[in-house]
């Protein structure tokens, strides 16, 4: 028993409830041979069979089944034990980075677990996400997708989410609400700034059929972002950044149909992180946060957003 490791516990627990070996490792993010492997590993240490497999079925042995709610019981210990951690290392100091956006109640949240010490740096998504991943922040509320996490070896869970509307003037092209095709969306030549911005942008006009106008005066957000409007026939989608921003009086705000358009905010921490404080100031924050209205049939994210 001395090899087990909780890791094949809870892989021998996701074979259990899946009962496919290709299904369990999709869900575990690890390789088909590699998850049979460790489940031979544990089959060893024990010294029991846990599954009866072949080509077309898996199934738990008598064995298998009784040890099962032990397992599961056991790990439930574990993370309770890392929770208990986490609580008693809360004088430790954890680095966190954004964008423009934080939860208001990230410090009630994260009392008692970390000292949580938001970074001055106010930076772009990618830049971000790349900090986390040199070690120069712990964590990190950015925007990312499934490419980033792979490329920078990082987890992502979801934090928070903002449904994005269109600006359009008070006259002229209407009030009320306006489809995405019917929408103009803002692309900047400052890839620098607005990379992330940018493949999103790109991304929903693809998807939607709105228009993408090319733009080189920074006005993604701001006064010159309001002249765009101005000058614009179609309503022009709101960037997150702007998404708290006063409208001046000849300006109103449309909510965006067919589809409803979101972006979120990750969490995003390095997927080798052991540190109990960075994990539970994870959980802190992301358990409970729900699905913000990323599964409704109407609900738009673009194509490889970790919460899509």
């Amino acid at each position: 028993m001395t090899d087990v490791e909780l890791r094949q516990l809870r892989y021998f627990v996701a074979v259990a409830e899946e009962l496919n070996f290709g299904r369990a490792a999709d869900r575990l993010l690890i390789a088909g041979p590699s998850l049979s492997q460790q489940i031979k590993a544990l089959e060893r240490d024990l010294g029991v069979r846990l599954f009866d497999r072949d080509r077309r079925s898996v199934a738990l042995t008598p064995a298998g089944a009784d040890l099962l709610p032990h397992t599961r019981a056991l790990l439930e210990r574990a993370d309770d034990l890392r929770c208990r951690a986490g609580r008693l290392a809360g004088s430790e100091a954890v680095r966190l980075g954004y964008v423009n956006w934080l939860p208001a109640d990230l410090a009630t949240r994260t009392a008692g677990v970390a000292q949580v010490h938001v970074d001055a740096w106010v930076a772009p998504s990618h830049t971000q996400a790349a900090r986390v991943a040199d070690g120069s922040l712990d964590l990190a509320v950015c925007w990312v997708r499934d490419a980033d996490l792979e490329r920078h070896g990082l987890s992502a869970r979801l934090l928070g989410a903002d449904r994005l509307y269109a600006v359009s003037t008070a006259t002229g092209t209407g009030t009320g609400d306006v489809r995405a095709r019917d929408t103009t969306v803002l692309l900047d030549d400052d890839t620098h700034s607005w990379s992330s911005w940018n493949d999103y942008a790109e991304r929903l006009a693809h998807d939607t059929g709105a228009h993408a106008v090319p733009i080189s005066d920074g006005g993604i957000t701001g006064p010159a972002f309001f002249d765009h409007v101005r000058r614009s026939r179609r309503p022009i989608v709101n960037s997150p950044k702007g998404q708290t921003a006063s409208l001046p009086s000849d300006l109103v705000r449309r909510e965006i149909t067919e589809p409803s358009v979101h972006w979120t905010w990750s969490l995003v921490r390095r997927g080798s992180e052991t540190r109990a404080a960075v994990l539970a100031a994870v959980d802190a924050l992301c358990d409970g946060v729900g699905d913000l209205g990323l599964r409704a049939p109407d609900a738009w994210l673009p194509e490889g957003d970790p919460h899509r």
